[in-house]
C-alpha cells in the first residue's frame, strides 16, 4: 500500500524506460488489492512470544576442582503458534546473554531510524 510516488522511486532504480515505468505503476494501482492479499497469504506464520521463565545455575566446585565458578543462564520461552503452545529451552553463559542483549538494543534502535520506519509502514 505504498503511494505512486513511492512505488516510482522502488521502480526507478531499476534502471527500465519511462514507458515501462508507467505501465508497472498503472498495473500496480489496478491491482493493489490484489497484490496485497497474495502476499498477505505468503506471508510466514511465525510464532509469537507468551512468557518467559528464567533461572541462573553457578556452579561453585566439583570433586577435580575444588574453586570454580561456571556461571549459566536457563531460559525456558514460550511461544504460541496457530493456537498451539510451545516451549524453547535455551541455556547460556552470562558474557553471551549481554552480548545478544546488547544486539536485540541495537536492533530496536535502528527500528527508530526514519529508513526502518517508512520500509514497516510500506509492509503494512
Amino acid at each position: 500500500m505504498i503511494s505512486e510516488i513511492d512505488f516510482q522511486d522502488s521502480i526507478h532504480v531499476l534502471g527500465f524506460s519511462d514507458e515501462l515505468n508507467k505501465l508497472l505503476l498503472q498495473l500496480y494501482l489496478d491491482n493493489r488489492k490484489e497484490i496485497r492479499r497474495i502476499l498477505s497469504e505468503l506471508a510466514p506464520k511465525l510464532p509469537s512470544y507468551h512468557s518467559l521463565e528464567w533461572r541462573l545455575d553457578v556452579q561453585l566446585a566439583s570433586r577435580s576442582l575444588r574453586q570454580q565458578i561456571e556461571p549459566a543462564v536457563t531460559i525456558k520461552l514460550h511461544l504460541n503458534q496457530n493456537e498451539d503452545q510451545s516451549a524453547r529451552v535455551l541455556q547460556t553463559d552470562p558474557s553471551t546473554l549481554l552480548h545478544l542483549i546488547r544486539q536485540l538494543e541495537q536492533a530496536l534502535g535502528e527500528m527508530k531510524t526514519n529508513h526502518c520506519r517508512r520500509i514497516v509502514r510500506n509492509m503494512k
